[in-house]
């Protein structure tokens, strides 16, 4: 991904090397010093090495895992008295007009993580989302069920192809990027860093793409919901209700009107960026 193509996005980014990784890099010249210097105690070098691999694997298994470099579970601690309501895997020209009239009925604000393929054959509706006040993230070019399996360079394509497609429909920049189903791997957070993107994953789920009853889900998102919490739904891949809508459709009503009630304001991941003293937070300082 050419640095010079690469627009940057709202805010800048500073490039840290997660705790995890440089202890990962200590331990590979470890290992090989100690074989160089005694041979014989190589299997237990590849023993520390195989199990280091493990972990990072299963911190990339972990969507909210902030291990592997900055992840936004919260919002920041300026953004008190306000929730993140994110909704994935759009446009769908089948779930999000509908759902876009429900936000605006409601006068809430949404961040939408768009496929880059899906906003290149309905760039109207991702005009859409942003004329009608919502943000617009990066979700991935092609939302592989394998993205968290690429390397370096296919990752790097992934995210500046979406990137592209979105600044492309809308003349907008994202500033956050949220992996398919929130799995990634240790090469993700260099990529993310050099686009000036913010990787974001969520504080409840309403597992909406799988979840047949809006109860249920409602349920899960609303389940000791307080400020600062970023929830996710789904307009694009959305399960169906027993009538034939969009599960988001049954459930956004009452989850706005129960954010009414306890006094949270719904608004996007760039507004919450936005408050003073939110621009510098890390991964684990918004936890």
């Amino acid at each position: 991904m050419p640095g010079s193509s690469m627009p940057t996005a709202e805010g800048t980014r500073t490039r840290r090397r997660p705790p995890l990784v440089g202890a990962s890099v200590l331990l590979h010249g470890g290992a090989a010093a100690a074989v160089i210097a005694r041979p014989h105690t190589w299997p237990w070098a590849l023993g520390a090495v195989v199990a280091d691999h493990l972990l990072l694997v299963a911190a990339g298994l972990w969507p909210r895992s902030q291990v592997l470099g900055e992840n936004w579970i919260r919002l920041p601690a300026a953004a008190a008295g306000q929730v993140a309501l994110t909704i994935d895997d759009g446009p769908d020209p089948q779930v999000t007009p509908r759902t876009l009239e429900l936000l605006a009925r409601h006068g809430a604000r949404a961040t939408f993580f768009c496929i880059g393929e899906r906003v290149a054959r309905h760039p109207q509706l991702a005009r859409r989302i942003t004329a009608e006040g919502h943000a617009i993230g990066n979700h991935s070019h092609r939302h592989l069920h394998r993205f968290s399996l690429l390397g370096p360079r296919a990752l790097a394509r992934e995210v500046h192809e979406a990137q592209q497609a979105i600044i492309g429909a809308t003349g907008t920049t994202p500033c956050f990027f949220r992996a398919p189903a929130g799995l990634r791997n240790v090469f993700l957070e260099p990529v993310l860093a050099r686009a000036n993107l913010r990787l974001v994953s969520w504080t409840r789920r309403g597992f909406d793409t799988v979840s047949h009853d809006g109860a249920q889900v409602l349920a899960r998102l609303t389940r000791g919901l307080r400020a600062r919490d970023i929830l996710l739904l789904h307009d694009g891949h959305a399960a169906r209700t027993a009538a034939g809508g969009a599960v988001i459709h049954q459930v956004l009503p009452p989850l706005l009107e129960a954010c009414a009630r306890a006094h949270l304001e719904p608004v996007t991941l760039s507004a919450a960026l936005a408050r003073p003293g939110a621009a510098s937070a890390r991964g684990g300082a918004v936890a």
